[in-house]
């Protein structure tokens, strides 16, 4: 069966394709995102497609690639790249990869935090270049966590397993925010509130929600402007959950003190972006999951998830459609 793959990855999952020995894999042998046009020739006739959140699969790439497709498998837990409705229409099941990268992200999202709420990057500029004097009583002076309140937006796996880094540092309260009361959050002493009372008592807003149509532009100049002043925003979610022409208008303005993000939009952000100028907010490229265990963790279940549907077998991580 014929398999197309839209880039290099982990050499895990490649092993497992090839001792599989059940598919014909061709592949865009790049670090660098597949082309358009590559995309749809190479998808041509393919009975699996494994590809990475920055491949829009929508209905030409699915036309382009005709009536063989049975299975997409992409290398991410997000699925916001994926026509969703045309794959369902067609009966072309979906594997992703939720799970395996919740403890690397949940790190990162902590790393982000204590790196922006201490002001990390500008330390480092200033002893690069010459800032450093004699001790200053309040230079570089930043945040604790030690006390604070910490409101997560979205205790999903990843948000609980932020909620349990956070907590050891001696968080006072953990607020939360999402559809519905979460079981697990006692396990962190997490209040369930409305996302207004969150938004506004939290020391720290730590975003790591899913994007869909009801958090797309969530945090806007509205949600900014109840923010405490003193508050750091994290997000370590999707780009587009932020307004950042609102984040800017925040940061300039003295309406909260910090951000930092590992996602934005687009991706990545042109070198000439406003926020790029504010020593005040910290901008990393989508790195959540880039440990090499977790990366090749994800490798090897997207071709086990490939497998499963090319053989019409289980996929270890379907998505429900």
């Amino acid at each position: 069966m014929k398999v197309f793959i839209t880039r290099r990855i982990p050499q895990e999952g490649m092993k497992i394709l090839s001792a599989a020995g059940v598919c014909k894999v061709s592949q865009w042998d790049s670090d660098e995102p597949v082309p358009r046009t590559e995309l749809l020739r190479g998808v041509q006739g393919a009975h699996g497609l494994l590809c990475l959140l920055s491949d829009k699969v929508d209905a030409e790439v699915l036309d382009a690639a005709g009536p063989n497709l049975k299975v997409i498998s992409t290398m991410s837990v997000g699925f916001d790249h994926l026509a969703l409705d045309e794959i369902k229409k067609r009966g072309i099941r979906v594997g992703y990869t939720p799970d395996v990268l919740t403890d690397a992200t949940a790190e990162l999202t902590v790393a982000l935090l204590l790196a922006t709420a201490r002001r990390l990057p500008e330390g480092v500029e200033e002893v690069k270049s010459g800032g450093w004097s004699s001790w200053k009583p309040l230079w570089l002076c930043g945040y604790g966590l030690s006390g604070s309140t910490v409101g997560i937006i979205g205790l999903g796996r990843i948000g609980m397993a932020i909620a349990q880094r956070l907590m050891p540092f001696g968080v006072k309260r953990l607020l939360y925010s999402g559809r519905s009361a979460k079981p697990h959050a006692a396990d962190v002493n997490g209040e369930f509130v409305p996302l207004d009372a969150l938004v506004s008592e939290s020391d720290f807003v730590v975003v790591s929600c899913s994007l869909t149509p009801e958090t797309q532009g969530l945090c806007n100049k509205a949600f900014f402007s109840k923010m405490k002043n003193t508050a750091v925003f994290i997000n370590t979610s999707r780009g587009a959950v932020v307004n950042q022409e609102d984040l800017y208008e925040a940061l300039t303005g003295g309406q909260i003190a910090a951000a930092g993000l590992d996602v934005t939009t687009p991706e990545p952000l042109p070198t000439n972006h406003p926020l790029l100028t504010l020593k005040n907010c910290v901008i990393i490229p989508h790195i959540g999951s880039a440990t090499y265990s977790t990366r090749g963790v994800m490798s090897a279940l997207t071709a086990q998830n490939l497998l499963g549907g090319l053989q019409g077998s289980d996929m270890p991580s379907e998505l429900i459609l």
